[in-house]
């Protein structure tokens, strides 16, 4: 029997069963063989494809990945927030390569890169999907774009990303899993479960050939989210819904459209509406944070910031300038809302904010 018939054996079995306390362990048991089973799939086709990949080099402060389905103005829209090139063109599969552009905003360079459109099946490698899709895994936000008149299309692309290992707006599991040698599996939780028991745990484990693990929880995991941990191949990447063309429909259809899709972004990237909006959406969802480096003796360079990753440290910032720095740090002064007060001084472990001030001493 082919991967793929197993698959679908295995699928109909957990449709077939009734979930309940007495089955959580099966179907615990039936989750983890499939996801295994999928991830040999997916591996084989890979393999099996010789085509020509995706090379993919990253500039920039972030990287922004647009997906959508052929024709739902990707093109038009990469254009008009990039300084790229895209072909645009109103017939199916413009672009058959990753057109990169570079979007400038609050003195950010984010790279947003134009991904080929998906189709259904992508995630099983139709049509590329599967390396197409791949480049997303390692973007720092997902933004998807869908016609106005086919809002649909959005239950595939989630289905083909979820497929290709990518969890949009989730956050990863607080679960650590330690192999041990002996000792059998240990269970334990800082929160209560509701959604796994001890026997369920253990029967997902050892699908995984693991029989001697520590296991702890500090979040109330479903079954699911279990067996993406044992996985550790996901990407919890957040991502953005933008509704295209909105020029074509009236307000009420954009209030029905809102009943199953609660958030979205509308916009006409060939009518230039609601641009500006969305670049400052894009910014703000990367969590960026703009440093101002002031030079012994002068005024800090108020036009040219540092960018770097909320929740970035002073040692951070020193490894983004130069190696150097890392190497011969003293200390640094601050000013701005992350001290307590103008130009207090700071070790490397001090987390900056937005538009702090930053003077880095260096050993002499």
């Amino acid at each position: 029997m082919g991967i793929e018939e197993k698959i679908k054996d295995i699928e109909d079995e957990i449709k077939k069963t009734p979930y309940n306390k007495a089955t959580s362990h099966h179907i615990g048991k039936l989750k983890a063989k499939l996801s295994k089973l999928k991830e040999e799939s997916i591996q084989r086709s890979s393999s099996g494809n010789k085509g020509q990949g995706f090379h993919v080099k990253k500039s920039g402060d972030a990287t922004v990945v647009l997906v959508g389905f052929p024709s739902v103005g990707k093109s038009t829209l990469l254009n008009e927030i990039t300084n790229a090139e895209s072909k645009v063109g109103a017939y199916q599969f413009t672009t058959l390569d990753i057109v990169p552009g570079i979007m400038e905003h609050k003195n950010a360079k984010i790279q947003v890169f134009d991904i080929p459109g998906i189709i259904t099946g992508a995630s099983t490698g139709k049509g590329r999907g599967r390396e197409i899709l791949s480049v997303a895994r390692t973007a720092d936000l997902i933004v998807v774009v869908l016609d106005a008149l086919n809002p649909q299309h959005l239950d595939i692309i989630l289905r083909e990303l979820h497929n290709i290992g990518i969890r949009p707006n989730e956050k990863e599991p607080d679960v650590t899993v330690k192999r041990k040698k002996l000792g059998g599996v240990h269970v334990s939780s800082t929160v209560p479960l509701s959604h796994l028991d001890e026997k369920t745990i253990r029967s997902i484990v050892n699908e995984y050939g693991m029989h001697n693990a520590d296991i702890l929880f500090r979040d109330d995991v479903t079954m699911d989210q279990f067996i993406d941990v044992l996985d550790r191949n996901k990407s919890y990447v957040p991502m953005l819904i933008l509704l295209n063309k909105v020029d074509l429909v009236d307000e009420a259809y954009l209030n029905e459209i809102r009943k199953q899709i609660p958030e979205f972004i509308p916009i006409s990237a060939d009518k230039k509406m609601n641009i500006d909006n969305l670049k400052d959406t894009i910014f703000d969802n990367l969590d960026l944070v703009r440093v101002y480096l002031k030079p012994q003796g002068r005024k800090a360079d108020m036009e040219d910031p540092l960018v770097i990753k909320k929740g970035s440290t002073v040692i951070d910032a020193c490894g983004k300038l130069h190696r150097e720095f890392v190497k011969n740090f003293r200390h640094a002064k601050v000013w701005g809302t992350s001290v307590k007060f103008p130009g207090q001084k700071v070790g490397p472990d001090h987390v900056l904010e937005d538009e702090d001030v930053l003077r880095i001493i260096l050993k002499k």
